[in-house]
């Protein structure tokens, strides 16, 4: 989930910044309504938070009304020292979801944006995602595959999430750069790959099939992909060839998650082992 944090007192904006972050939020932070204007017309948020009362010509009801003129209908909550009930209504009226006054308790703030969020029909009720055996736990941080548990370091916890979020579709580096790392430009050191490649070991090197997929000169991809005609197995320290003779229509149930419609003839020297048989259906 992205959020867009606008707010001009640094303590208070880190005390949110961080909080969203533990809860599994992307986090962008500016503290003037010029940027924040800039960045909140120009790109696309799950939830914008603002501070009403921001320095400079823009102030937060401004960022607001330019939000809904361009038909945007991004959640907005609104953060604000003006508590009258006047001031209240005139922040709803000028377009914005919520209003919250200044002081306010974090666990408060984060269950009106997941209100939000849940209004609006996203998708961050979700306690977890799956793709194949591969099970996301959203609430605690956590991934296993095929029940074995997998530690992944914050990053590559965000790096896994988005590319399951838009499993099947193909992710460019520059969507994994603004999403992931909150970058907005193309760094020239290879930090994607790097980051790729690590990801790929612990999710796919002990496991069948493999799930993180390079589409050369575009970017990635998460999914089931087990129908060609020569697969590698892993046995052991080495890599051993097994042949395999698929139908085309080879498919993952998404409740039993097992491979349905497959008809396979594989034969490999001194045998497979269990945990690399596909289940037939």
């Amino acid at each position: 989930m992205r959020c867009l944090l606008i707010e001009d007192e640094a303590d208070t904006a880190q005390y949110i910044d961080k909080g969203l972050e533990e809860a599994g939020f992307t986090v962008s932070w500016c503290r003037d309504g010029v940027d924040g204007l800039h960045l909140a017309a120009g790109a696309s948020w799950d939830v914008v938070v603002l501070d009403r009362m921001l320095p400079g010509d823009v102030d937060g009801l401004s960022i607001v009304q330019a939000i809904r003129h361009l038909n945007k209908t991004t959640p907005i909550l609104i953060l604000s020292a003006l508590a009258s009930l006047d001031e209240r209504v005139r922040g709803l009226r000028s377009g914005g979801d919520d209003y919250l006054t200044k002081p306010f308790a974090f666990s408060e703030l984060l269950a009106r944006v997941q209100a939000l969020l849940r209004r609006s029909g996203m998708r961050e009720d979700l306690s977890e995602l799956w793709i194949a055996d591969l099970r996301l736990d959203l609430g605690r941080r956590r991934v296993e595959r095929a029940s074995k548990p997998i530690a992944l370091q914050p990053r590559e916890f965000r790096l896994l999430e988005y590319l399951v979020r838009h499993q099947g579709q193909v992710v460019t580096r520059a969507m994994l750069l603004e999403a992931v790392w909150d970058c907005h430009f193309v760094p020239q050191a290879n930090v994607i790959d790097v980051q790729i490649s690590r990801l790929r070991q612990k999710i796919d090197k002990d496991f069948f099939p493999p799930l993180l997929h390079t589409v050369r000169g575009v970017g990635y991809t998460m999914c089931v992909n087990v129908n060609a005609k020569y697969c590698l197995f892993r046995l052991g320290d080495g890599l051993r060839r097994a042949r395999a003779v698929a139908r085309p229509d080879w498919s993952v149930s998404a409740t039993s998650r097992t491979f349905s419609k497959v008809n396979l003839a594989a034969t490999v020297r001194k045998g497979l082992p269990a945990r690399f048989r596909p289940t037939c259906a």
